[in-house]
């Protein structure tokens, strides 16, 4: 089959398009005729070497697809339509996944909505109901708001009663983050200074500080949205797409107001199957009723990943990016 390695570590040039062979189903594993794989940050750090791998290494871990083949004691059926944020390998025609990893995908979702939904739909969801759960009136400032992540968050926090001051990179990505809900939106390369201007601007629309700060940015906003928090505010850092944050201070928190910071995962969000499930069936039902709007920002050939990763890291998307073998 045609798939993608990434033969060291380095930038989108690493990536090459070859031949490899046709996974086979073991143990409680099934095998997926890949329909549409996702493209996420964290599959540009694993192929830079922010995150340890071993190289050469197929590249991707999310997708949607149909299942071909089964290995002992899997539970699921050949003809099974399903999706996975755990498959190792997924940039490819077919990728092997544990059974105990699939996301059944309802017959009135396409396949590849559900693609652009598994990574960033659970993660949104995790984010806003479990690590800093929103209630009617919170008050929330949603970074990259008409991004794959943002664009869903924004439309979560807003469906559970909560309040979206976002940024945005452009006039246009400002439009898309007020289609997603937000109420009010700051863009953020008109700023001179971000750090200095932001939670200024933020603290007057909020009328003080938020409540929470969803941050996939990292470094270039880090320091920016500690500033825009209130007393006993969380700040929610669940990426680096701007670059890793150094380390700091910790009495930091103790004087800008008690304030609370976390990095989190979605493998620790997603640590029995009744949780996964439970997220799955929230996004992925909402998607189908139409109550959750998915956009895809772009879809790229398998062979052309390299050129999926530039857009991705240069900020050109708006919505979730999907390679189809």
């Amino acid at each position: 089959m045609r798939a993608i390695i990434a033969a060291e570590a380095g930038g989108p040039e690493v990536l090459e398009y070859t031949d490899v062979p046709e996974p086979s189903a073991g143990p409680g594993e099934v095998v997926v005729k890949v329909a549409a794989a996702g493209v996420n940050f964290i599959d540009t750090y694993r192929r830079c070497g922010i995150y340890k791998m071993k190289y050469p290494h197929m590249v991707g871990s999310e997708g949607a697809g149909v299942v071909v083949e089964i290995g002992p004691g899997a539970q699921a059926k050949v003809g099974d339509v399903v999706a996975w944020t755990e498959g190792p390998g997924s940039y490819a025609e077919y990728v092997k996944v544990a059974d105990r990893d699939l996301l059944p995908v309802p017959a009135d979702l396409d396949p590849q909505l559900a693609a652009a939904l598994a990574m960033q739909g659970l993660t949104a969801h995790y984010l806003c109901r479990s690590t800093y759960q929103v209630r009617e009136g919170t008050i929330a400032l949603v970074h990259a708001a008409a991004g794959g992540v943002g664009g869903l968050l924004t439309q979560l926090v807003v469906q559970h009663g909560g309040r979206v001051i976002a940024t945005a990179g452009t006039a246009e990505k400002a439009e898309l983050a007020r289609s997603h809900g937000a109420s009010d939106v700051i863009v953020y390369t008109e700023l001179a200074d971000l750090t200095a201007e932001l939670p200024g601007m933020v603290r007057e629309l909020a009328g003080g500080g938020v409540d929470v700060v969803y941050d996939g940015v990292g470094r270039a906003t880090f320091d920016a949205s500690l500033a825009c928090l209130g007393v006993r505010g969380m700040m929610v850092l669940f990426g680096g797409s701007s670059g890793q944050v150094p380390p700091f201070d910790l009495q930091r928190l103790n004087s800008a107001g008690s304030l609370f910071v976390t990095r989190p995962t979605l493998k620790h969000y997603t640590l029995t199957r009744d949780e996964t499930l439970w997220r799955a069936g929230e996004v992925f039902g909402a998607a189908a009723s139409g109550r959750l709007q998915v956009r895809v920002g772009g879809t790229f050939p398998l062979a052309e990943a390299a050129e999926a990763h530039r857009a991705l890291e240069g900020r050109r998307t708006t919505g979730k990016l999907l390679l189809i073998p």
